[in-house]
């Protein structure tokens, strides 16, 4: 017997299970989507983030809340344990000095939820980016 999903008709073999048929489409439903106790975390990430650099427009891009002037600067994403910027390897290089205390790899910055957000590294980062990647 098999379960089929009433939003996107996948059919599965275990009754409610868990996929992402549905994509949110905007960096609202994206954090809805997430556990209700690191959405408070991914909001101060996205004010931080929006504060730092105004002029980049929001967007959905390869699944992640991600910033876009001309082309993406900055993303970020939640995971079980952490949530994480994605501000590519040149940032993650420069700032090698201020992430010792957090996991890089591949452009990659992981920041775990049991931390305060450090806001203004992610604001320094932001804007970094943006004033090397806008177009």
């Amino acid at each position: 017997m098999t379960w089929k999903c009433p939003k996107c008709g996948k059919e599965f073999s275990r009754t409610n299970q868990d996929h992402d048929c549905v994509k949110p489409q905007t960096i609202d439903q994206y954090i809805a989507a997430q556990d209700e106790k690191i959405q408070p975390v991914l909001f101060e990430v996205r004010s931080c983030i929006r504060t730092a650099i105004p002029e980049a427009e929001e967007k959905i891009s390869w699944s992640m809340p991600t910033y876009y002037k001309g082309r993406s600067i900055i993303h970020f994403a939640a995971a079980k344990k952490h949530f994480s910027i994605y501000p590519g390897d040149e940032a993650v290089a420069v700032f090698a000095e201020k992430l010792t205390s957090y996991s890089v790899s591949k452009g990659t910055i992981r920041f775990p939820y049991d931390q305060p957000v450090n806001t203004e590294l992610i604001a320094d980062i932001a804007k970094w980016c943006f004033e090397k990647y806008a177009k």
